[in-house]
């Protein structure tokens, strides 16, 4: 994860906000309220290593809004966290959850280490004494985390322990845990569902269908790999998909469950019978019906964006168009779904968990499915009703929607400009 992506993330945003507003007619003072971060947590998590030497991390928690309810969001252990990162993401957490209509607000966490330089019982160590520095700044009611970028369920598991030493059993403080723990079913592959869902309903309105067009995928991880998975189980033709190991073609199409076989034994897409060599730099600008970036952030800039062959886009990845490439592919006329809604399968889900938490009842797989199905649907009707409204492309109408829920329930709770 370079800088760059992440500071174009933090001018989209705080530029997607400030549109939303205008087009809101949401007035200044109120605007910097919504803005303004409800608290922001900076603690010292000092750990012993397991040579016995003693190392110091910074822990952040920007805990954004909570107007419409328990702040949401991850925890990311990567080397380059900072408090203007963790902000942004805790802000685009508002609305985000506010699109899809999730009684929740926003907020994001993080610690600044390189989880691949510590062994498991570091990383163990560091997650217990940074849940006993915030412990109390966080809740079933308050502040619900989950897993992000260099966390994963165990990490949620730890969390789960240490926050019930001090509070009791409390499974429903963290989302994303492993099933034994009561995690929810069909949380892994909610995200790529999510994606499938949303295009879904993207190409209806469009007069179109999965079967016959076709699609390349950038991103072969968790997120892309379940994407490829049920498009193709859909009936989809996907010609070409890629990631770190490189990129292949097959303009008949892949056969996505051989591919999941040969990257499972390999850990690699080269070498795959079924496909021919592709050259990754190429793969944003192969010629397509639907292009998927389910990879890093910031990789369809604006030249990328001149050579985009594809008719729609689908933010599979989080600000994988930086704002630039997003007036191109405008003036083009390429339909991008954005990452706000596209991608918010992973977050509705993890709802799910925290309801069946609450509850002490756990739905059967299927129940998951369906009401994702329900919430995604709703959700992308509800975003081009705002386009209607202002007249506005999806990804102004998806921030014009989150923002507008925001500023309701602030109003009604009481606040005075």
């Amino acid at each position: 994860m370079s800088a760059k992506p992440i500071l174009n993330a933090l001018e989209a945003t705080s530029r997607n906000f400030q549109q939303a507003a205008r087009l809101l007619g949401i007035d200044s003072k109120l605007q910097r309220s919504l803005l303004i971060p409800f608290r922001e947590i900076k603690v010292e998590c000092t750990i012993p290593k397991d040579d016995g030497s003693l190392v110091s991390y910074i822990g952040y928690r920007v805990q954004h809004d909570n107007a419409r309810g328990p702040m949401k969001g991850g925890i990311r252990y990567h080397h380059e966290v900072n408090i203007d990162e963790v902000n942004a993401l805790a802000q685009l957490m508002s609305w985000k959850t506010a699109v899809v209509d999730l009684p929740y607000g926003g907020a994001k966490g993080g610690i600044g280490c390189n989880p691949k330089d510590l062994s498991t019982s570091e990383l163990e160590r560091l997650t217990r004494v940074f849940t006993q520095k915030i412990h109390d700044l966080i809740g079933i009611h308050t502040d619900v985390p989950a897993p992000d970028m260099g966390t994963n369920a165990q990490t949620m598991a730890w969390i789960y322990d240490e926050y019930s030493k001090f509070h009791g059993h409390s499974p429903a403080i963290v989302t994303g845990k492993p099933l034994d723990l009561r995690g929810s079913l069909g949380r892994e592959s909610a995200t790529g569902r999510g994606v499938v869902i949303a295009t879904e309903a993207l190409l209806a309105e469009h007069g179109k269908s999965l079967k016959n067009l076709t699609f390349v995928i950038q991103g072969f991880g968790n997120v892309g790999s379940w994407v490829a998975r049920l498009l193709h189980e859909k009936g989809a033709k996907i010609i070409a998909v890629s990631d770190i190991t490189g990129a292949i073609k097959n303009p008949n199409g892949i056969d996505i469950p051989k591919l999941l076989k040969h990257k499972e034994k390999t850990r690699s897409l080269k070498d795959f019978p079924g496909g021919d060599d592709l050259d990754p730099a190429e793969l944003l600008v192969h010629e397509c019906d639907v292009l998927i970036p389910s990879a890093l952030g910031g990789v369809i800039n604006r030249e990328i964006a001149k050579d985009v062959k594809a008719k729609f886009i689908v933010e599979a990845a989080n600000h994988p168009t930086d704002p630039d490439a997003d007036e191109e592919l405008s003036k083009r006329g390429v339909v991008v779904l954005p990452d706000i809604y596209a991608n918010a399968g992973g977050v509705t889900v993890s709802y799910f968990e925290w309801v069946q938490n609450i509850q002490g009842f756990m739905w059967d797989e299927k129940r998951v499915n369906s009401e994702l199905q329900k919430y995604m649907t709703k959700a992308f009707h509800d975003i081009k009703d705002k386009c209607k409204t202002f007249d506005c492309n999806l990804r102004m109408g998806a921030f014009t929607l989150g923002v507008q829920r925001v500023a309701r329930a602030t109003l009604l709770r009481g606040w005075e400009g």
